[in-house]
């Protein structure tokens, strides 16, 4: 049974802590009956529902896993994060924020709608599909592979390690998304793209494709946590002010048009995937009294059954669960 609130200041060592969260990830389990598994990118429909999992990393070295967290998984919508920081490393911050806007829409993050009712020259954020369409055509390569290796490059030096795609989940993308495309043809016409269309979907397809792990996730969240800086390593991987950014639109736009309520509720920068995963991002913290993981912490979390906004179901319930017992949120 999950427990009410807590004292921490007595149960703040790793075995009290790995208990708790794992008692918390068996009692979210139940709720993944709640959603179901993506169904418009046929590959993702083979998602075990019931798989829920999660790892925390601080910044003192802390590290907490509990659930399903061996069960690799491709980074999907996540991606968005990662190519909008590479984008601003490349051509600055200020010649992509001229094309791209950093607001909300409220609309699913596969509309155009509120583009062409606006009216508007630009995409509203980085994180709907037109925005990170328009995003990846602006980096740097004249081919797919080219523009993915900087995605890849810049996930190697965070994670360590090189990642791979899952082939099987990039073809079933491609040949499947439709309204994707619809969506590139759409930015061409209004001369959003700066690369050609086929090859920027097909970055676009591939960089979702991108095969990670929830201690990927946490360790990503982690360096963001510490405005771009690598605590294990001692090392900045990305530019404090495009950290910050990066953070104010997870915030406000990551979790796609459940954004508002994720912010008021859990009150964390995150973002999420449509194949289960989450990204969350809990910067050090003043409190008075002793709390876990206050001097900040990366969080990965996975379950591939989804809410009617494309969250994972159980997921976002076990965020907002910590992030109260924890005192996560940053307001």
């Amino acid at each position: 049974m999950v427990q009410g609130i807590v004292n921490w200041s007595t149960e703040l060592n790793e075995e009290w802590l790995q208990n708790y969260v794992d008692d918390w990830v068996a009692f979210y389990r139940k709720h993944t009956k709640d959603g179901e598994v993506a169904s418009y990118i046929p590959k993702l429909q083979e998602a075990n529902p019931h798989h829920l999992g999660i790892t925390i990393i601080g910044n003192n070295g802390l590290e907490i896993s509990s659930g399903d967290v061996e069960i690799p998984f491709t980074i999907q919508s996540i991606s968005k994060v990662i190519s909008f920081i590479v984008a601003c490393m490349e051509r600055g911050v200020s010649y992509v924020l001229d094309r791209v806007d950093v607001e909300p829409t409220g609309e699913a993050f596969n509309s155009i709608m509120h583009i062409e009712m606006n009216q508007v020259k630009k995409p509203f954020n980085p994180f709907v599909n037109a925005g990170a369409i328009t995003i990846t055509s602006m980096l740097n390569g004249n081919t797919s592979d080219e523009k993915l290796a900087s995605i890849l490059n810049m996930l190697e030096k965070m994670l360590g390690y090189r990642p791979v795609l899952d082939v099987d989940i990039y073809e079933s993308e491609r040949d499947s998304s439709m309204r994707n495309r619809a969506i590139g043809y759409y930015l061409l016409e209004t001369g959003l793209l700066e690369s050609d269309l086929n090859i920027t979907l097909e970055t676009y397809f591939k960089q979702c494709s991108i095969e990670i792990s929830v201690h990927d996730l946490a360790k990503i969240g982690l360096i963001l946590a510490n405005d771009g800086f690598d605590p294990q390593r001692n090392e900045e991987i990305i530019p404090r002010q495009i950290a910050r950014i990066t953070k104010a639109l997870m915030l406000t736009c990551g979790m796609y048009d459940a954004s508002g309520k994720f912010a008021t509720y859990v009150g964390v920068p995150a973002k999420s995937g449509v194949s289960g995963g989450i990204i969350a991002v809990a910067p050090p913290r003043v409190r008075d009294e002793a709390m876990p993981f206050l001097s900040g912490c990366g969080i990965g979390v996975f379950g591939p059954s989804l809410d009617d906004k494309g969250n994972s179901v159980a997921g976002i319930r076990l965020l907002r669960h910590i992030a109260s017992q924890w005192d996560l949120s940053i307001f």
